[in-house]
């Protein structure tokens, strides 16, 4: 893994979040929302997103045990308070043990992007996510 990389895509046109990854070199998408099959998602529903990141040599892969649960996600929603959800998110990671399951070596030479719906990363899990799998392999993280 050379990068990772967080993204949402709300409030970004499919031109532009296309753009965005190619720019950036991107290698592989891993998909960390709990629902991404929705009409919320809009272009980034899982079959279509898959089938666009195709024409652009991008791998799909769905990582859902980096998603948070519902009952966490509502919670959030309703009380707005992220100090509870971010330690909540920490023990659900641990919990699953999410960073056990995961071969990092394979994405050694890549370059990935985790994809979430927020706009930005610094009130979402995305942001959580990838700062657990940079303690593990040591990478940067950058905000798309």
């Amino acid at each position: 893994m050379k990068t990772i990389f967080t993204i949402g895509y709300t409030q970004k046109s499919a031109k532009n979040f296309f753009e965005i990854l190619t720019k950036n070199k991107i290698d592989i998408l891993i998909d960390i929302r709990l629902n991404n099959t929705g009409q919320l998602a809009g272009f980034t529903k899982k079959d279509d997103l898959q089938y666009f990141l195709k024409i652009f040599n991008i791998s799909y892969e769905y990582w859902k045990d980096f998603a948070p649960t519902k009952e966490l996600r509502d919670n959030y929603h309703k009380t707005k308070n992220w100090n509870d959800y971010e330690i909540v998110y920490k023990k659900l990671l641990k919990d699953r043990k999410v960073i056990n399951k995961i071969d990092f070596s394979k994405y050694h030479n890549k370059t990935i992007v985790l994809l979430c719906s927020e706009p930005k990363a610094d009130r979402c899990h995305r942001r959580l996510a990838a700062e657990e799998i940079s303690k593990i392999t040591g990478k940067e993280i950058g905000h798309l």
